[in-house]
Order: C-alpha cells, then structure tokens, then sequence
C-alpha cells in the first residue's frame, strides 16, 4: 500500500473542493483532490444548471476562466407555471443570472484548481476516514485506480457531496460536528439535457412548474434557445415518485418539445434542509453539499459552494501555518458561512417545513395571487416584507385563501425571529450548546404553529 502526505487531502472536485483546494494552493500549501471519476467524467453532475450571483465569484479561481461555460446570461427571471390554477406567474429574480453548461463549468474549476498548484487523483475511491484515539482526522483510506493507497495529511476537507461516505465512516462523538442528517431533509432529483427542433418563445426565463404535491417541481431552465435541461425534483420525506416517468409525461405535452433529442441525463441527490450546524471537527471540515449549503427553496448551491470553499481554504492555511487543526482553531469558518448566507437559508428552510403541513390546492393558489416580486424576495433574498399597497392587493387577489395566510403570516414571524437568532452564532464552539437548545426552542413553535412533522 503506498502513502502519500499532504498539507491538505480535498474529497471531491466539485465547486466547493475546488475553490477549497485552489485557496489553499494559491497560500503556498500542498494539496491534492481525490475524486472518484476519471478525468473526463470529472465535473459532470446532475444539475439544474442556474447560477445566481454569477458577477460576484471568489478570486481564487478568476471569473474569466469561467464564463466560457455561461452559455445564457440573457435570463433575468422566473416563469412560476401552476396547473392547479390555470396561470402562469411571472417572478423577477434580483442579481445576475446565467443559465450555463455544468459540465464545461465543471472542467474549468478543475483546471483553474490545477493552474493554483493543486494535484488531482482521479479513479480514487474513498474507502475510510484514519482518526486518531482523541478523534482528529488524519487522512484517508481509499483505492486509486484499484491499488490501496493511504492520504495523510494535517487536514481533510468533505467535498464529497451529499450523503458523503466520508461522514458514515468518520466518529465524531465529541465534537459539535452536525450529525442530525437524515434521507428525509434531502431531495430526489432527475434532469434530462434536451435538445429542441425550434427555439423556444422563453429562453429568457427560468420555467418552473408545480407537480400535484407541495414537495415536487419540475423545472426548464434553457442553456441556449433550443438547447434546455429539463428536470424533476421531490422531497424524500414524500412518498417516491417515478421521476423519469412523471417528467417524460409533462414532455409528451409540451408542443415545443415535439421531435427533441436528449443528449445526456442523470440523476442525484441534494440537501433541501438547513446548513449543517457545525461543519468541523479536529482535522476535518466539510463543504458544499456535504455541509448543507444549498438555498432549501430553490435548490441553488453553486455560488454559497464557492464561498464556503473560499472560507474554508482561508481558515485551512491559517490552522495548518499554527500548526493547530482543532475545532476550536477551524470555528471562524463556520462562523463566516453563518454570517454570509448559512443563517438565511436557515430562515428560508422554514417554508419548506410549512409546505409540507399545507393542501398544495391551497398553497398553489395562495402562490397564484400574490405579487411575483414579493415571491421573488421571499426566495431569493430572505425576505418578506411588503408595502401597504401591496398588501391591500394580495389580501383582494387571495380572498378564500385567508386561513392559509394568517398560517403563513405566523411561520413568517417564527422564521424572522429564527433569522435574528442566526444573527447570534457563536464565535466559539464552547458556546454552541445554548445556542442550539434556544435555536430547538424556536423550531419546535414553528413545528406547533404550521402542524408539521419535526424535519430535525
């Protein structure tokens, strides 16, 4: 069995292990990405392709190395289709907004990554986490293109994705790592990339469509005019849905897609539940969707894994420089994922906990008569307030639908005062028992006010 040492061993070559991995090598530090795929396969993965925020990316991989990828910047907002009502509601979606490749996407980190100075092993297949008897993460066990190979480093960075392996096999009893991780806080997803004959009359929106439960969407999202990738996602805590089957039907009824080729197809998983707690351990930190960083609502995680890698990185090099890999040591990094957007996605997962205790008839047709701006707000920015006016229209338009409101108003305040507990995330992990018992406190109101099943 051969060993090979590092400052730093990176599970992973996605968005978060990339940006991890490049910060690091742009510190000086010595740092190799495993990854499961080979060289080619590597960077393609099931995706809705949408990347919000795309002006405003972290550094350590330059912009310009990516934009090759951004194969339509032209969409500027989302078409919310609802069946049940018979509408279609147009959403503005504030910020910068591409549709792009994720394949080619995923090409370009890596080779941005390798430019930073960091080394890939590609056909690596994780196998084990090495700890030593107090609990700190050495390294890991895996097998690189069938032959056993030993990773020591002083640090390993989780960019494994969703229900990472690395997490079953690792103990951390004794930290504050986040380990209340269930199937059921996660989502089931299935995309097709489909190629049409004519381009279609939207390919300047993002076309979401509401399937017959609260917990499922199908969304199209156009790379190019003619060129669209086509998905379906539910949530785990459902009862399963034939993906495939569900979303070849809604095709067979759009004229558009009359005559269209499918030119690739996949299927995954991803975390639709708040970001994990605490997302270090001694010698260990995790990333992306193996940390939770994904928006709950809408399932957009490409810009919040860039930024936990940066801060990762950045946190790495100052804990490898002293020399120190506690969990004490890698805290700030929690804590600059928290401050960001961790305590927002907090607060938006609460709607996901609502939808599940209310009749999607009345959902879709409460989603039908408010204002697509406010919508817009509520999904993307964490916030729901509203003028007067707005609101004296909302209450005309959603007349029939007022019990629903007043149970949304509710969770609405429970969410806010959940955000302003966010707002108080520990500087340090010794304080981090209080915070989460206050924080429990406040989802067990939300749980009693909306009626659902406890989701943590």
């Amino acid at each position: 069995m051969s060993i090979d040492e590092y400052d730093v061993v990176v599970a992973g070559a996605g968005t978060a292990g990339c940006y991890a991995a490049a910060t690091m090598a742009n510190e000086g530090l010595d740092v190799v990405i495993v990854e499961r795929k080979d060289a080619e396969e590597a960077g393609h993965i099931a995706c809705g392709d949408a990347l919000k925020g795309a002006d405003n990316f972290p550094d350590a991989i330059p912009k310009d190395r990516l934009e090759p990828a951004f194969t339509n910047t032209g969409v500027d907002h989302g078409r919310f289709e609802i069946p049940q009502e018979d509408t279609v509601l147009e959403i503005p979606v504030p910020g910068e907004l591409a549709v792009i490749d994720r394949w080619e996407y995923g090409r370009r980190i890596i080779e941005g990554a390798s430019d930073a100075g960091v080394e890939f092993h590609y056909d690596t297949v994780i196998n084990d986490v090495i700890q030593t008897d107090d609990g700190r993460v050495t390294g890991l066990k895996a097998a690189r293109k069938g032959d056993p190979v030993t990773y020591e480093a002083d640090l390993v960075i989780d960019g494994a994705g969703s229900l990472s392996v690395l997490q079953d096999k690792a103990e951390f009893e004794g930290s504050t790592f986040d380990t209340n991780v269930r199937y059921s806080q996660f989502c089931s997803a299935y995309r097709e990339v489909v190629e049409v004959p004519e381009p279609v009359e939207w390919d300047d929106a993002l076309v979401f469509k509401a399937t017959d439960r609260a917990a499922g969407y199908l969304w199209y999202f156009p790379r190019t005019s003619t060129e669209i990738n086509v998905g379906l996602g539910f949530q785990m805590n459902e009862e399963p849905m034939q993906l495939v089957e569900a979303l070849k039907r809604d095709l067979r009824n759009r004229p558009e897609f009359d005559g269209a080729e499918v030119k690739d197809k996949l299927g995954a998983a991803l975390p639709t539940r708040r970001p994990y707690d605490s997302a270090v351990a001694p010698g260990y930190m995790a990333v992306g969707d193996a940390a939770g960083h994904v928006n709950p609502t809408t399932g957009g995680g490409i810009a919040g894994a860039a930024y936990a890698g940066k801060y990762a990185g950045e946190q790495a090099v100052k804990a490898v420089s002293d020399g120190d890999v506690s969990e004490e040591n890698l805290w700030r990094y929690n804590k600059r994922v928290m401050d960001h957007f961790g305590g927002r996605y907090a607060g938006l997962d609460v709607y996901n906990v609502l939808a599940t205790a209310v009749d999607v008839d009345d959902l879709m047709g409460l989603l039908a008569s408010l204002p697509g701006e406010k919508l817009a707000e509520a999904l993307y920015e964490g916030s729901t307030s509203m003028s007067f006016g707005l609101k004296l229209k909302a209450a005309v338009q959603s007349f029939g639908y007022w019990g629903t409101i007043r149970n949304f108003y509710q969770t609405k305040s429970l969410a806010d005062e959940l955000l302003d507990h966010y707002d108080s995330y520990p500087t340090s992990p010794a304080a981090m028992a209080r915070w989460t018992d206050e924080r429990d406190a406040v989802m067990d109101r939300i749980y009693e006010t909306t009626g659902a099943d406890p989701k943590y």
